[in-house]
């Protein structure tokens, strides 16, 4: 007697659009990224990005999977209200993801790509009052940063409206007691300021941890600092650099991309 044949599904690629493609294969070249410097947590945490054309969609990862484990065919598309749309996985989505990425979603048409980690680094300067300090260049590229206080886990709707009104038009938000999120204007962006404002933090933990008097530059000098590092005054950053990140991920393993 023959086994039966299991259905195979139809492939990913083939049931979307050519720009949604592009876009969820940069959005598991993010994953891997942030996975590869070190700024996972297993299966926590979320990076998520508009589906081009629709603008009440966005892709989200299936919750169950390592970001190392990411690839363009995985991610769940939901629409701003929380209705799956496609969902190509056996894996459902993080309510907490849905909650905060779709508020910052719905609310700013300037963003393209949220990013929420929970850094060590992160972690430990969300739990301090002075918040994050312009202790060096690095950290100069965030001196305009919005604060959000500590509610608990993510589940509740309600937070949403103040989610949406602490971050303002900010491009990164200290999530008290929790961790961080940034948002960008693209993908390679927003990894961009995952990637600077995380060395900002670490920066920070390493110069409290040295117990000698820190040297502040006169806050002039770091506003103008500040203002070349603003998007789009000198160059977008972020997507200079992104070309050589997909080369480097696709030496190491270009599975991503499937």
């Amino acid at each position: 007697m023959k086994a039966e044949k299991r259905p195979t599904r139809r492939s990913v690629r083939k049931q979307v659009s050519k720009e949604e493609w592009q876009k969820r294969v940069d959005l598991a070249a993010c994953y891997r990224l942030v996975h590869l410097y070190g700024m996972d947590e297993m299966i926590a945490n979320h990076i998520s990005t508009r589906v081009p054309g629709e603008d009440n969609a966005f892709l989200i990862n299936p919750y169950g999977l390592l970001y190392d484990q990411m690839h363009a065919s995985c991610f769940v598309k939901i629409d701003l209200d929380g209705n799956v749309l496609y969902n190509p996985t056996d894996y459902g989505i993080n309510q907490a993801g849905y909650v905060l990425h779709s508020a910052v979603h719905r609310a700013r048409h300037d963003v393209d790509c949220v990013i929420h980690t929970h850094t060590l680094a992160g972690m430990a300067v969300s739990a301090m009052k002075c918040g994050l300090l312009p202790l060096a260049q690095t950290a100069m590229r965030f001196i305009d940063v919005a604060y959000h206080d500590y509610e608990g886990v993510a589940i509740n709707l309600a937070e949403q409206e103040r989610v949406v009104r602490d971050l303002g038009n900010r491009e990164v938000m200290i999530l008290r007691n929790h961790g961080v999120l940034v948002v960008g204007a693209s993908i390679p962006e927003a990894f961009n300021n995952t990637f600077r404002l995380e060395r900002a933090c670490q920066l920070q933990i390493m110069a409290l941890s040295c117990n000698t008097e820190l040297s502040m530059p006169p806050r002039k000098l770091i506003e103008d600092t500040n203002r070349l590092y603003l998007p789009g005054v000198r160059r977008r950053f972020g997507l200079l650099e992104w070309p050589a990140l997909l080369a480097k991920l696709d030496k190491i393993d270009p599975s991503y991309r499937d």
